[in-house]
């Protein structure tokens, strides 16, 4: 079968034969896989709808604009917006806390003290999502740790996810 050249029935090469059936061997595996996916495949690809409410905190707000946004959300403005087009999420509630501040006493220590000027503010925020997977709400992904940009046509903030969570479909 294999001739003193190496080649098997004096054709082909065998290092030639086994580079041959791993692309062929390949080849299948990608088509298998585009043909016919699995149903884990289906599942992230599609995802299913649903509503996700998440938190989004904003630090070191000046409290004359916090004042503004909860005037703002008060008259009803609190829908989102996303590219120019209203998105099916609004702010549901909004809240301050005081803007922590670190300073150095004489002695050398460090304290923690409210700072005057600015506040922290969190934006609770309810919205429908296509996917579940990618939970994006208009153009933003949203992940806990991640920067957001909270937008509706009034006012616009840049602060971080801080809590979410897929609410029950039942409620």
């Amino acid at each position: 079968m294999i001739d003193e050249k190496g080649r098997l029935f004096g054709k082909i090469n065998l290092i030639d034969l086994l580079v041959i059936l791993v692309v062929v061997v390949v080849i299948g595996v990608l088509g298998a896989r585009l043909l016919w996916p699995s149903e884990s495949d289906e599942v992230v690809q599609s995802g299913q709808a649903g509503r996700l409410e998440f938190v989004v905190k904003v630090s070191r707000m000046d409290p004359v604009a916090y004042e503004h946004i909860e005037a703002q959300l008060a008259e009803g403005q609190n829908q989102f917006m996303a590219s120019g087009a209203m998105v099916d999420g609004y702010v549901t509630d909004v809240y301050s806390t005081p803007n922590p501040v670190q300073y150095d006493t004489q002695d050398g220590e460090w304290v923690m003290a409210e700072d005057n000027y600015y506040v922290d503010v969190y934006f609770t925020i309810e919205a429908a999502v296509s996917n579940t997977v990618t939970q994006a709400v208009g153009t933003q992904e949203v992940r806990i740790g991640r920067a957001y940009i909270v937008k509706t046509t009034g006012f616009e903030y840049t602060g971080i996810v801080v809590d979410c969570a897929l609410m029950d479909s039942a409620a």
